[in-house]
């Protein structure tokens, strides 16, 4: 009997899981097993390793071939196993040195001619391959965005033949050291939006302390211009938030460029959406587009044209800024820190107030009630983006802020966070809110008054309380004064505001 064993991975969630591909060569009638739990794509891989190995000039083995992927119980899917099955049948055959194979992990899907076509979850790989120790082989493809990994041993694959004669003289090995251009994000600038101060003032504070925003508004008042504008005056990434949001992006159909490295990433769905398209799912559990917004923004308009079960799996991620996703035969969790803003229309028509409005009250409360209350009040901030009027458009416009000013009060105010919490102000917990969003006696009266008239909730008091740390520390205060306190009060909503 011939054996080998060649290192790979298993992408579940946003993680590697190693996984040991075990080549066996034994006496019987020719026969290609794959076992292991392997999902459709990785079955079929036998049919395009025999091409590609025959297509190599290698020779496929006349015996009882079976091929193992362990850990057993570990569903796998995609296909990435070409290339380790291909290799651990070469190494068992001994077509190449088994040592060869040590302290090496191999990732990529084999063409029927031998070439190497790019893979899913490439960056995800460099990561586990990087927290392993080893070397990471990868498609020629799929290294631009692995190559964003700082201290992984990175090679280049063309195809079998030539990784093979590499493998064999190891001074044909080359790493992979090209690092992808660093373009700077471009965004649509702020000074394009005539008029609308508060709307602008309410997307500072939330770039500021990633705070969700509702909008409320005729059509044409500008909401989707501010919404597209926002990601332009976010805090810069992290390097540890910009590699969580390529990881998410690399298992999208998408996949993920380097030229979006460090980009905040703005999504934005059509209201026909369905929930597994919003939180992600299907058999192969895949991210959805809460979780591909991780770290940017996600962009709801006509927020009541969603369906509202849709709507309510935004509940969870909100809060715990993460979404599980459970399977009979797995389960995967994504990160969804993502900045909601939602628009809406006053009405059905959209003209609410106006003269060519037609709507009943009975509809209007219809279209209203779409968007449930607990959902309501996850949500920061509500505002009206009133119409313009046409004279203001037609003259001349004053200089308004460019989206670089903005940016930069936008980032001191985050400095000021991450110094003081480590953490931006809306992911604080109610424990952290009593140390870092102390109030005076006057102000926790005037707080406590508006939460007994108006009956708000524990969450609203806390979420009332992280805008105004908010706007304090815009206003590079250390303490939250009234003033800063009762603008979030007046940006919390205007239905919560209005007494029966």
């Amino acid at each position: 009997m011939r054996f080998a064993t060649v290192a790979s991975c298993a992408i579940v969630g946003t993680e590697a899981v190693p996984v040991a591909v075990e080549a066996s060569m034994s006496f019987g009638l020719p026969r290609f097993n794959i076992v292991g739990l392997p999902e459709t794509s990785v079955r079929e891989s036998r049919d395009r390793v025999h091409g590609a190995i025959l297509n190599s000039r290698f020779s496929f083995p006349p015996n009882r071939v079976t091929v193992n992927l362990a850990p057993a119980d570990l569903p796998k899917d995609g296909s990435g196993f070409d290339l380790p099955v291909a290799l651990g049948i070469l190494a068992a055959t001994q077509q190449i040195p088994p040592n060869c194979l040590e302290g090496r992990m191999f990732l990529g899907e084999l063409a029927l001619g031998g070439g190497c076509r790019a893979v899913r979850g490439a960056l995800i790989a460099a990561l586990g391959a990087a927290a392993a120790g080893k070397a990471l082989f990868l498609p020629a493809e799929s290294c631009p965005e692995a190559a964003l990994v700082e201290g992984v041993e990175l090679y280049a694959v063309d195809n079998l033949n030539d990784l093979c004669a590499a493998l064999r003289d190891p001074e044909r090995l080359k790493p992979f050291t090209a690092k992808p251009p660093r373009v700077a994000p471009k965004y649509a600038d702020f000074s394009d939006i005539a008029g609308q101060p508060m709307a602008k003032r309410a997307m500072e504070i939330a770039a500021a302390g990633f705070h969700s925003i509702l909008m409320t508004g005729p059509p044409g008042t500008g909401k989707t211009m501010l919404a597209s504008r926002l990601p332009g005056i976010m805090p810069p990434m992290s390097i540890d938030e910009a590699l969580e949001t390529a990881a998410i992006a690399s298992l999208s159909s998408a996949g993920f460029t380097p030229e979006a490295w460090r980009r905040r990433p703005f999504r934005s769905p059509h209201h026909s959406a369905s929930g597994a398209a919003l939180i992600g799912g299907g058999s192969h559990p895949r991210p959805g587009e809460i979780s591909l917004a991780h770290n940017g923004v996600l962009f709801l308009d006509e927020l009541p044209e969603f369906d509202r079960r849709v709507l309510e799996h935004l509940r969870e991620p909100l809060e715990a800024g993460v979404i599980n996703i459970s399977r009979a035969a797995r389960q995967s969790r994504y990160l969804a820190r993502f900045l909601l803003i939602a628009a809406n229309n006053p009405c059905p028509c959209g003209y609410f107030g106006e003269s060519k409005c037609r709507c009943t009250p009975e509809k209007i409360s219809r279209y209203n009630n779409k968007i449930s209350g607990p959902l309501l009040d996850r949500i920061d901030m509500r505002i009206r983006v009133p119409n313009i009027p046409v004279e203001a458009l037609d003259a001349p416009r004053p200089a308004t802020e460019t989206s670089a000013v903005i940016r930069a009060r936008v980032h001191k105010a985050y400095q000021r966070q991450l110094a003081r919490q480590n953490k931006p102000n809306s992911a604080l917990d109610p424990r952290e809110l009593k140390r870092f969003c102390a109030l005076p006696d006057e102000s926790r009266d005037y707080l406590n008054k508006i939460v007994q008239r108006y009956g708000l909730s524990a969450r609203a008091y806390h979420r009332t309380l992280r805008v105004a740390r908010t706007i304090a520390d815009l206003a590079g205060l250390d303490d939250i004064d009234q003033k800063s306190l009762g603008s979030a009060v007046q940006l919390r909503n205007r239905r919560d505001l209005a007494p029966a």
